[in-house]
């Protein structure tokens, strides 16, 4: 198949399932296309399956606002034209699968069918949907869609609940790759505990929903207990406010921060245990990364997360904002090195779940039961 993929080019969860997705679909001889503003983050290097477009946007002095859902529209017609894609993945509701119906619709007049589908990830549902401006759009270009997909049972159910949706929308969950979370250099833990100290992490956007400075706190209880370290993978608006509260407990000489990193799989098998105190999230693929890493994870219970970290297995969920609660399970996880170990191990069993190997075909059904209501 020749597979036109739409995504965000950053650091968010969509943008890295949607590069990732690609690359597995190129791994299987299908031809693909990504086409977006910039070379997505987690691209790599190309191979002969793997192709880029860039959606260039002029800066015409005639708008304020540069009209980036038309140039991606027209870009997915040329592209679809040119390279005589099957079809359209669109990851991320707003704009991509409103630019898709629009390529989809031009395409059409021009005698050519080209089906769409589009990925739902969570805030263009949970954040977006909130707000009344989006909601007629989100709503025609999902139902437009040829096929829907949401990456968990809950956003699945908040898409019901924000949008009056007609479409089936197939839950097919984020994944993981796992041969690339292998830790083949152990001894660089030193780096971050020189003093065989308990490792524990956290990777975000650092976003005001992820509650970092819960991070914090939860941290803050476990080293007065436990000898421990914390390291901060990413980067964000809450960022000044982490600093500051890190000065207020006086755990700043605890704690790292490595900015953004493209390539996480790289630091998080050097962690004991992960943090993941986010007010919502409707997957939770920082989990899912820190499992396939073999680290369990104390997280929050909103949203998606309980589908991914299993309360007693691969970790331990609690309330939003209780602290007190994450920090009695991670100590009760890190208290002795068995528990720890068996820990480890759950958690890469509850990884292997969500294997690309097993989620990759769910894609390719979709992909070809698409095709199949088109040649109807």
């Amino acid at each position: 198949m020749k597979i036109g993929i739409v995504c965000y080019p950053t650091f968010g969860g969509s943008g890295v399932v949607a590069t990732e997705l690609g690359k597995a679909l190129a791994a299987k001889g299908h031809q693909v296309h990504f086409i977006t503003y910039g070379r997505p983050v987690r691209l790599g290097d190309f191979s002969e399956n793997l192709h880029y477009h860039e959606v260039a946007v002029s800066d015409y002095p005639l708008f304020d606002y540069q009209p980036y859902e038309l140039v991606l529209s027209s870009k997915l017609v040329d592209v679809a034209k040119h390279e005589k894609l099957d079809l359209l993945h669109v990851h991320y509701a707003i704009p991509h699968a409103s630019a898709a119906y629009m390529a989809r619709e031009i395409l059409r007049s021009q005698g050519i069918y080209i089906p769409y589908i589009t990925t739902l990830h969570g805030t263009d549902i949970t954040l977006l949907g909130k707000d009344p401006s989006f909601e007629p759009v989100i709503t025609f270009a999902i139902n437009q869609s040829d096929a829907v997909t949401a990456v968990s049972e809950s956003l699945k159910s908040d898409t019901h609940k924000y949008f009056h949706i007609n479409k089936d929308i197939q839950v097919i969950p984020n994944f993981i790759c796992l041969d690339e979370y292998k830790n083949e250099h152990p001894e660089q833990k030193k780096l971050y505990a020189p003093y065989g100290e308990k490792v524990l992490m956290h990777v975000s956007n650092f976003r005001k929903v992820k509650r970092v400075e819960d991070v914090l706190r939860v941290f803050n209880k476990i080293r007065k207990v436990i000898p421990s370290k914390l390291v901060l993978v990413g980067d964000g608006p809450e960022r000044n406010n982490i600093e500051k509260l890190c000065r207020e407990l006086d755990t700043c000489g605890d704690i790292k921060s490595l900015g953004k990193i493209a390539d996480p799989e790289r630091v998080l098998p050097h962690a004991d245990l992960f943090l993941l105190t986010s007010e919502t999230e409707s997957f939770g693929l920082a989990a899912l990364e820190a499992m396939a890493a073999g680290v369990p994870v104390i997280s929050t219970d909103s949203g998606g997360i309980p589908e991914v970290n299993t309360h007693g297995f691969s970790g331990y969920l609690s309330p939003v904002g209780d602290v007190d609660d994450m920090a009695k399970n991670a100590i009760s996880i890190l208290k002795d090195e068995k528990t720890l170990s068996t820990f480890k191990a759950n958690a890469l069993v509850q990884a292997e779940k969500f294997s690309i190997s097993k989620i990759l075909p769910l894609y390719e059904r979709l992909y070809n039961e698409a095709l199949k209501s088109v040649s109807k």
